[in-house]
């Protein structure tokens, strides 16, 4: 499918509609209330031991400790698991942070079996890569706005024994981490019942020619979902790779799709919004921007992928190239191309699962820096203002030690910064910004000459004003084009526009220069 412009729906309209469907496709198991099952409620849960006071939490997980959330026997199902934890930025209740969902590993084992049935970093098992939190409403995966209240409902079956562990895997302790799993025992449970699974792969970049694997899986079962994150290293639209399930060993698959966001059942493009068995819960920076992050879900619930001995589960790497990346000089599209991705694949299946791949470290699942870097501190130093102040702003959206923080006093205000290259090579121009509700609209030039830069490196006749007004804080990388700037000094030059009427201010902030690795015709077409 041909790319095209993505869409933002999370209106208040949207949104409403988003829960009624939820509300809707949960409501198709409630008729099985009303017939009543043999077996008992429990739960294991992080309350206060003493069930007096009010010490319901884990108050920390220290780096590289394991902690069991739940060890029961069975046969049981676990129905439900209910967490949340204390944010990676400082606040009201850990005013140094916690880890990032990213850096808390969560395990599952059915049964004594020595290796886990589920494996995943926490935060991409619940609908998110990137170590963020985003809100995802859907049937089985809940995450509540702001990502506070991460909730799954994926029955989990066991027979002898359930055991949920979490490992911090990173610098800080986990804080304030609390927890509430549902579960029934069950004497009845049939011998056939299938083990739940998922799985977490990636690729920093994808591999040139082979596709990507999700999973790939020994034995009886079906598949039912898939979370995906990706870093696009190239600025055009990443995902025109096409799914494929090889079924029983087929050397073709009998089931292929047609398009990256057709599989996660959008179209013509991505789109953020929440549904009950798909969505994207980011995309960001919008447009055609290196470095462009987007996560993905899909759950097939209502039609899962059968299979009797096996299942592959391949996904095309391929998409659209700017000209600047082709051999041809041209744009082009369904070209290979090697974007950073993560994913989880969630399945049921008869017996224990042989585990494809393992986790990687911590290290490992962070994305490659592809940047040379010039700070906010290096910046301040090379600073000229014009009718305004300017100031090194310390916090925990920034980089380095603080954003650059310029502060108009009156019209006509214009602030310049330089930064140093030391060696010419072609790269992207990319700045990190604020936006912020009292941020203003600036015009952009490099060395004199107005940005953005054109497709073929020229400068447009007249510079447009960029608006870096936000109703909340972001910081977001703004792509000024790609080029190969000379060896030496050059000057980056914000000039004042007329301000935003829904800005309190016109406040600027810049947090870093960053000239971005690009590829440089070095591509091939598939044939």
């Amino acid at each position: 499918m041909k790319k095209h412009s993505g869409r933002i729906i999370l209106g208040a309209f949207a949104a409403f509609s988003v829960i009624s469907a939820t509300a809707l496709a949960a409501g198709q198991d409630l008729d099985s209330l009303m017939k009543l099952k043999p077996g008992r409620s429990r739960a294991a849960t992080s309350t206060d031991p003493s069930f007096t006071g009010n010490a319901d939490r884990v108050k920390y997980i220290a780096p590289g400790e394991t902690k069991v959330l739940a060890d029961v026997e069975g046969p049981g199902v676990i129905r439900h698991i209910w967490l949340t934890f204390s944010e990676a930025r400082p606040n009201w209740l850990e005013s140094g942070g916690s880890a990032a969902p990213d850096e808390i590993v969560l395990r599952m084992y059915w049964d004594g079996a020595k290796e886990p049935a589920v494996e995943a970093p926490l935060g991409d098992f619940f609908g998110a890569g990137f170590g963020r939190r985003y809100e995802l409403v859907s049937v089985p995966v809940q995450v509540e706005t702001g990502g506070d209240g991460y909730n799954c409902f994926w029955p989990m079956p066991f027979f002898k024994r359930g055991l949920i562990t979490v490992t911090n895997e990173g610098a800080k302790n986990v804080r304030s981490f609390y927890y509430h799993i549902d579960y029934t025992e069950d004497p009845g449970l049939p011998r056939d019942t299938a083990y739940f699974c998922a799985q977490y792969n990636q690729a920093f970049p994808e591999k040139p020619g082979r596709d990507y694997l999700i999973a790939d899986i020994q034995g009886k079962g079906h598949y039912v979902g898939t979370v995906m994150s990706i870093r696009a290293r190239s600025p055009f639209w990443f995902g025109e790779g096409d799914a494929r399930f090889y079924i029983d060993g087929e050397s073709k698959p009998s089931i292929q799709g047609t398009g990256t966001e057709d599989y996660f059942l959008m179209a013509w493009g991505m789109s953020l919004g929440l549904y009950p068995y798909f969505g994207c819960v980011r995309w960001s920076p919008e447009g055609e921007v290196p470095g462009t992050e987007y996560c993905m879900y899909r759950w097939h619930i209502a039609d899962p992928v059968r299979f009797a001995r096996s299942l592959r589960f391949d996904i095309e790497h391929t998409g659209w190239i700017s000209a600047d990346e082709t051999e041809s000089g041209k744009v082009e599209g369904h070209v290979d191309r090697e974007d950073d991705i993560a994913t989880v694949a969630f399945w049921y299946q008869a017996g224990q699962p042989q585990r494809f791949t393992t986790l990687p470290p911590l290290a490992e699942r962070r994305f490659p820096n592809l940047d040379i870097i010039v700070e906010g501190k290096t910046l301040l130093a090379a600073s000229r203002k014009i009718r305004g102040a300017a100031e090194l702003q310390k916090g925990y959206d920034w980089t380095g030690e603080g954003q650059v923080f310029f502060r108009p006093k009156g019209d006509g205000q214009a602030f310049e910064v330089d930064f140093e290259v030391s060696k010419e090579e072609y790269r992207a121009l990319v700045l990190r910004m604020t936006y912020a509700e009292d941020y203003g609209r600036y015009r952009i030039f490099l060395d004199g000459k107005p940005v953005p830069l054109a497709e073929d490196g020229g400068h447009p006749a007249e510079s447009p004003a960029f608006d870096f007004y936000s109703r909340d804080l972001e910081v977001k990388d703004v792509y000024l084009g790609s080029l190969k700037l000379a060896a030496g000094n050059h000057t980056l030059r914000f000039e004042g526009a007329s301000r935003n009427p829904l800005a309190k201010g016109s406040c600027l902030g810049l947090d870093s220069v960053r000239l971005r690795e690009r590829w440089d015709k070095k591509r091939k077409l598939l044939t």
